[in-house]
């Protein structure tokens, strides 16, 4: 498998779900990818919900032995994308690799033509929802 271009992709306003589908997609035919603004990302549904649903998730292993859990918004959505690749195999480990998930944009990326996800936006959705960001603050993460 070849390669292709880097793309970098705007996750500010995307619901987290659909577009780590698509990612995790493309990641698996070889692409090289880049999130930035992964705290803009957004989780549809109850915020309360939402939050006491992952606080239960966090009460599972053991603070030294493990699962080790992320806090970090860009750390989630990583974690999220890894949910959707084979990881074990060889071609899930490789396709890991090519991704790159940042907090803002980095200044290396600044001013690069980015891509959005049509199927992905959140401007329609109707319902309830909560960004990465907040969700991490909720559940420790105590960032910028």
């Amino acid at each position: 498998m070849a390669t292709r271009r880097e793309t970098i992709i705007d996750a500010d306003g995307l619901i987290l779900g659909r577009m780590a589908s698509c990612v995790a997609k493309r990641l698996l035919n070889g692409e090289r990818i880049i999130i930035v603004n992964a705290e803009k990302a957004i989780i549809s549904g109850k915020r309360l919900s939402i939050i006491r649903d992952k606080h239960e998730f966090l009460q599972i292993g053991h603070y030294r032995k493990g699962p080790f859990h992320p806090r970090r918004p860009d750390r989630i959505v990583k974690r999220v994308i890894r949910g959707m690749l084979p990881r074990k195999k060889p071609r899930g480990k490789e396709a890991l690799k090519r991704l790159r998930v940042y907090i803002g944009v980095p200044k290396d990326y600044d001013g690069k033509e980015m891509e959005r996800i049509p199927e992905a936006e959140g401007r329609n959705l109707k319902g309830p929802y909560i960004t990465v960001s907040e969700l991490a603050r909720n559940i420790g993460w105590r960032g910028e």
